[in-house]
């Protein structure tokens, strides 16, 4: 009845999963128990973690929406900081100028990947586009009325020129170029 399996790998496995599993929770409990902020940052921490292990095998992925956080946390530190080097920080200004910086890194998350056949990686395409928010925002600090139009411009780029809008364009128009220059006349519709 209670013979000893020499080689049991299944209790060898799990045992100390669940004593490290369970020593890492009551030290999470613990930690969040201290005040409200640390219980923010747990919180925060397991939501990241979570996120991280589940995209795992979505490098591209990862990377956009790890950009895309720290481009927002970034954005949101220059806006409010321009607002205060002015000596107008009213929430209401900076409120508008972070909500169109996230909305701008959502758009840039997004746009990257609404394209079906995207000629590029789409991680990167979102990198690139959240450094040009980032540089934005810089610009936001100093002329506060120009960094959210410049970073939805930047980012309008950035996806047309990764998502091969820019590149259809011109091919498109080389096309209406060779058509004009071999005295073609456009089809006309059935109607006229």
């Amino acid at each position: 009845m209670f013979r000893q399996d020499k080689s049991d790998a299944w209790a060898v496995r799990l045992l100390p999963r669940i004593v490290f599993g369970l020593a890492a929770a009551y030290t999470l409990v613990a930690i969040a128990a201290q005040s409200g902020s640390s219980f923010v940052t747990v919180c925060t921490l397991l939501v990241l973690g979570a996120v991280v292990w589940l995209l795992r095998r979505r490098g591209q992925l990862l990377l956009a929406v790890g950009s895309t956080v720290l481009t927002a946390a970034s954005a949101g530190y220059f806006s409010a900081v321009g607002e205060s080097a002015h000596g107008t920080a009213s929430a209401v200004l900076t409120g508008q100028a972070v909500f169109g910086y996230w909305a701008l890194t959502g758009m840039a998350l997004l746009g990257a990947w609404m394209v079906k056949e995207h000629p590029g990686r789409r991680g990167v395409t979102v990198l690139l586009a959240d450094v040009i928010l980032v540089i934005a925002s810089v610009v936001g600090m100093f002329a506060p009325q120009a960094g959210v139009p410049l970073g939805f411009l930047g980012v309008l780029g950035v996806l047309a020129l990764r998502g091969g809008t820019a590149k259809s364009l011109v091919a498109r128009l080389r096309r209406v170029g060779r058509a004009g220059r071999s005295g073609t006349k456009a089809p006309q519709g059935a109607d006229s």
